[in-house]
């Protein structure tokens, strides 16, 4: 593969990455505190809808990724109020959220497919855009995936620096220590449901504002899956959710260019790829799992305190 074929193979896979990147990183946030949310898929859709909605109304793409950002956190809400006051199951809330965001979205927006709007479009970094090699790739970009290169490490700094990120990860590793040392765990999970939706949607607001500029329905097609997946492949870890991201988006957009040239590999079996890559981590990362930094409260409900 030549240089002229690699460099937009690879900021390609930064673009397609992306999306992935701000759920995987919402979704890290969450499980942090303790809290599984298998409804990424559905919050990203409900993000990518919102956003689409306001920059239409509005024609602010900006307002419009702030308000895809909230409405991820209202669905993601739905799963807090159910799991940490109503003390339902984990793995069937995140289920139901899913289908219901993906349902919801599809009906709703029905009446747009096709339909464009306003978004961001690419925004060169003066002088860093002209680095040989990487500035194509990481510097020729829209300004959504400029912000991701300044969240996974803000986050590693929020999450392991800070006393607030210190009781969010006592919420996760051991609720009843966390407790007993005076922590309120049950709105330290509330916020890491709320933050994380907050991410997932505004990695849905990507797909639809800045990597299509348009409405379609089943627009994150499994995207979310490969975010919950992601988690595991980045052991919890902000830091590794970079490659991993980009390694899916590669795969995505590797598939792509494959039908575009006119390969004689059949279509389906090319959209195979990013999912088969999703069952290969999960093998790989299970061969791993002593070494991952899963937060050992991961998945168990806690009754609320007064």
């Amino acid at each position: 593969m030549n240089y002229e074929i690699l460099i937009p193979l690879l900021a390609a896979a930064v673009q397609s990455g992306t999306p992935i990147l701000y759920a995987t990183l919402g979704e890290i946030f969450t499980e942090r505190t303790g809290i599984l949310n298998l409804g990424v898929e559905g919050i990203m859709i409900v993000g990518a809808l919102s956003g689409f909605l306001v920059a239409k109304i509005t024609g602010n793409p900006a307002v419009a990724f702030f308000a895809a950002g909230l409405a991820g956190a209202v669905a993601a809400s739905l799963h807090g109020i159910v799991c940490i006051i109503f003390q339902g199951n984990q793995v069937v809330s995140g289920l139901a959220l899913t289908i219901l965001g993906v349902g919801f979205a599809n009906y709703i927006g029905a009446a747009y497919v096709g339909q464009a709007a306003p978004g961001f479009d690419p925004l060169p970094i003066p002088l860093l855009s002209q680095i040989p090699g990487l500035g194509p790739i990481f510097f020729r970009q829209d300004l959504l995936v400029y912000l991701t290169y300044l969240i996974p490490p803000l986050m590693w700094l929020f999450l392991y620096q800070t006393r607030y990120g210190l009781s969010l990860r006592a919420a996760g590793e051991n609720p009843a220590a966390a407790i007993a040392a005076g922590v309120n765990v049950v709105a330290c999970r509330f916020v890491g449901v709320l933050v994380g939706g907050f991410f997932i949607g505004l990695g849905g607001a990507y797909l639809s504002l800045a990597y299509t500029h348009l409405w379609t329905n089943n627009l994150t097609g499994g995207r979310g899956w490969i975010a919950v997946a992601l988690v595991i492949f980045a052991f919890w870890r902000p830091s590794r959710a970079i490659f991993g991201a980009y390694l899916f988006g590669g795969v995505m957009a590797l598939q792509l260019r494959l039908q575009a040239s006119g390969t004689q590999i059949p279509s389906s079996l090319l959209l195979m790829l990013p999912y088969a890559l999703t069952i290969g981590v999960l093998v790989l990362a299970s061969w791993r799992r002593g070494g991952t930094d899963e937060p050992a409260a991961l998945g168990r409900n806690i009754e609320p305190v007064d």
